[in-house]
């Protein structure tokens, strides 16, 4: 096998949450840059609309697709999944991105319902879309899936405790689904990021204090940046990671080491 057939993705159909900015929508131009077929999903239209739009530019109408779901409405993640199958019959690629993070400060101090809506949007959504694309995945004997889990998993925090309980989660939702799917050859795996210059991170990095002390942790002294974590995106939906389930790989600069 030549090596670049290895990260040839050409005629797969990857759907991709949050992808209208940040990870997600650097994730969705890798994908079709290798060949794949895209699914933009964000919650506002107009936002997943101007994805697609400049991705059928550049790689060709068609090749991209959008459809609005907010991951806190199931119904509305089974519409995305529905749509994808109507509009290109299969579904070979999931990367689970979008996730919420609406409390800052100890876990002593969350709410219910804002602990409820951390686990639900970050764990719970996951949970549901595996279990709506896996099925043909697992007929077809062939699928990736790829949640977006971060080192706050890794990690203690006193400010972002419950957002790092369901990033830990994530880690353990990859291992069990790959030990089930395993078998029917369907693999799933987590990326783990550090920091990365999106805009859900845009209080850390705006600011040139809190930026600063952050770079000094990390041994390569930077931020990183939403390709840097597309790349290894493609590598897992591709064949490049036929041999790799149940992991997390680390993607952060260096920073938990």
């Amino acid at each position: 096998m030549i090596v670049s057939s290895l990260f040839d993705l050409t005629g797969k159909v990857a759907i991709i949450t949050g992808s209208s900015r940040g990870i997600g929508q650097a994730s969705a131009f890798a994908l079709a840059e290798h060949g794949a077929r895209v699914v933009i999903s964000s919650r506002k239209q107009d936002a997943c609309d101007a994805v697609a739009a400049e991705i059928n530019a550049r790689f060709g109408e068609g090749r991209a697709l959008a459809v609005t779901a907010s991951i806190s409405d199931k119904a509305a993640l089974q519409r995305l999944v529905d749509a994808t199958r109507a509009k290109w019959g299969r579904i070979d690629v999931l990367v689970c991105n979008a996730a919420s993070n609406p409390y800052y400060g100890p876990l002593a101090g969350i709410s219910d319902e804002q602990f409820r809506k951390v686990l639900d949007n970050n764990i719970l959504s996951n949970h549901w879309l595996i279990g709506m694309v896996a099925p043909e995945m697992r007929e077809r004997r062939e699928g990736s899936i790829v949640i977006v889990s971060s080192i706050g998993g890794l990690r203690g925090s006193p400010v972002i405790g419950a957002y790092n309980v369901s990033k830990a989660a994530d880690f353990q939702l990859a291992r069990n689904y790959a030990v089930e799917y395993g078998p029917d050859n369907v693999r799933v795996n987590c990326i783990a990021p550090g920091l990365i210059r999106t805009d859900f991170a845009r209080a850390l990095w705006e600011d040139p204090e809190r930026i600063r002390a952050a770079n000094e942790q990390v041994p390569l002294r930077r931020i990183g940046e939403p390709d840097e974590i597309a790349g290894a995106v493609v590598f897992l939906a591709a064949d490049a990671s036929r041999f790799m389930t149940g992991q997390a790989m680390v993607i952060d600069g260096g920073v938990t080491i």
